[in-house]
């Protein structure tokens, strides 16, 4: 989208809302942190719309002080900023937010922001902030509005939720389980991008609220089905288990029916490139990439892939022997998987070609460096794999990755 459609801010505004960028860069979670406060205390129907979880984790204020950051930074150049609009608004898209809600959030991030600095946040701060907003939420709503016409008027396309009953549920893993899904109308079932993924509602027995999560579809389109492997997220000292998760997990079953959300996200393969292709994963991240890599067996069958999954074991790692048959089956297609605390079987089994992790010295070894890069993992795992990356010197457009939950900063 081009930001000459945007209202035009004036040089004071401009100058006013640069020079809180100190202030936010000390405050900013701190700031996030009261809004979500202050508004879900006001507005706790909202709760249907946000990741409490990620509220406990303190993931989701982070997440927003990095992006309000960000805005106040290039405040006089919103094009530098457009491409994490964009990202955003395809998640607000599968979310199904829509423009009334834009004020709402205007409201009480001001009020935060007079909350924290006090008297610092003077009326000219707050005037600005105020207008520096509206233009920046212009720019989510008319962002977001070209996706809802474009997922409407794709063929067999909906906005909202569309009811799906699940017809096949399969455990790939002691943690990682698969469900099949087809709509409940056996209406049309419209393609996505290899790499995107569902939002569904999940709506639990004895919880006031609404869950949306978001999970990558991991197989190929155009099978007349959706398919999504879901992680169990364990609880630990710090943090409960994840709700949604252990739900579909042991609750829900086929037969039964989740509202979906159109398929969505920024993070897919272009199928368009001759170069070779690196699909490098750790743990749940495998699940895009199983969904690229069948879509190559499809699409794009003489590219030359090398795939590599890294796990904690045999026992953990879903969808193993689907990636073991495509190395055998198809003579372009090279798979490598790295155990890091390979399990009696797995030593027996052999099937693994590394223990350890993924580092630089053994990818420049089995990889070419002109190739097309994505990735996707846990954190500590996205941060090594783009450090290897960067020291390797491939060019930044040869390197894809998607975050799950909040975008962290891969370079910190």
């Amino acid at each position: 989208m081009s930001t000459e459609t945007l209202p035009k801010l004036d040089e004071q505004t401009i100058a006013t809302v640069k020079a809180t960028v100190p202030v936010l860069a000390e405050h900013g979670e701190q700031i996030t942190t009261r809004f979500y406060q202050m508004m879900f205390e006001a507005h706790p129907e909202l709760k249907n719309v946000f990741n409490m979880t990620h509220q406990k984790e303190g993931k989701q204020p982070r997440a927003l002080a990095n992006a309000v950051y960000a805005a106040a930074q290039y405040i006089d150049d919103l094009s530098a900023i457009m491409p994490a609009v964009e990202k955003i608004a395809h998640k607000h898209r599968s979310m199904n937010i829509v423009p009334e809600q834009y004020p709402i959030v205007g409201k009480y991030l001001l009020l935060a922001i007079k909350d924290v600095l006090g008297d610092a946040a003077t009326d000219d701060i707050i005037n600005a902030w105020e207008k520096a907003y509206g233009v920046i939420a212009e720019a989510f709503i008319q962002v977001e509005a070209n996706m809802y016409q474009e997922t409407a008027e794709e063929t067999g396309g909906w906005v909202g939720y569309r009811d799906f009953e699940v017809i096949d549920k399969v455990k790939e893993s002691d943690v990682i389980t698969s469900f099949y899904l087809k709509p409940v109308d056996e209406g049309v079932l419209p393609g996505y991008k290899p790499g995107q993924y569902l939002t569904i509602k999940a709506q639990m027995p004895n919880e006031e609220f609404d869950q949306l999560r978001q999970y990558s579809l991991s197989d190929a389109p155009g099978k007349g089905y959706y398919r999504i492997s879901v992680k169990r997220e364990e609880g630990t000292e710090q943090f409960p288990e994840g709700k949604v998760s252990n739900f579909l997990h042991k609750h829900v079953n086929e037969g039964d029916v989740i509202p979906v959300s159109a398929p969505a996200g920024d993070f897919f393969l272009d199928t368009a490139s001759k170069k070779p292709l690196v699909l490098i994963s750790g743990g749940v991240g495998l699940t895009p990439m199983m969904s690229m890599l069948q879509t190559i067996i499809k699409q794009q069958i003489d590219r030359e892939v090398h795939f590599i999954h890294a796990a904690r074991n045999g026992s953990v790692h879903a969808l193993k022997h689907d990636m073991k048959m495509a190395g055998e089956e198809y003579p372009n297609i090279k798979t490598y998987i790295v155990y890091d605390t390979p399990t009696e079987e797995d030593m027996k089994e052999k099937i693994h070609a590394k223990e350890g992790y993924v580092d630089l010295a053994w990818l420049q070894s089995i990889v070419p460096q002109d190739s097309d890069f994505y990735f996707c993992g846990p954190e500590g795992f996205m941060k090594a794999i783009y450090g290897a990356l960067k020291e390797w010197n491939v060019p930044m457009e040869q390197i894809n990755y998607e975050f799950f939950g909040p975008q962290g900063d891969l370079e910190k």
